[in-house]
């Protein structure tokens, strides 16, 4: 609907305006008001006292650098039969039929295979599980 205030005139949506009575319990015209100024179309002096206020309130970010611990570094423990079998995995690829040595890739060492057979591109990746906590 269509609100006309200081000779300007101003779309706003009825339900808007609904929502704001019902949840604040204020008038049609204070809700025209508050509308206006939520909007930008009017300046409001508690929202502009409030805003100073807020100006002058320096605030610390999450970021900042005396919040922040240096972290350890990541340490990979890696078991003598995941390298077993990582190694036997490579060499056995070397032995299959239409696997040329040129074609497989180690990706990343003791974990993660590629091999290429004519136009296709398969990855081997091989991950150790933990043990149950429960056992």
């Amino acid at each position: 609907m269509r609100y006309t205030k200081d000779n300007k005139c101003y779309n706003i949506p009825n339900e808007e305006l609904d929502k704001l009575q019902a949840k604040l319990k204020i008038s049609r015209t204070e809700a025209v008001d508050l509308w206006l100024a939520d909007n930008g179309f009017e300046e409001n002096e508690e929202q502009a006292l409030l805003n100073e206020k807020a100006a002058g309130v320096a605030r610390e970010t999450a970021n900042s650098d005396k919040m922040k611990k240096p972290r350890k570094p990541r340490t990979v423990k890696i078991s003598e039969e995941k390298q077993l079998l990582f190694q036997n995995i490579l060499t056995n690829l070397d032995r299959c039929e239409g696997v040329e040595r040129e074609n497989v890739t180690i990706l990343t060492e003791n974990k993660l295979i590629e091999v290429k057979l004519g136009e296709k591109t398969f990855k081997i990746n091989i991950t150790e599980c933990r043990k149950p906590k429960n056992q």
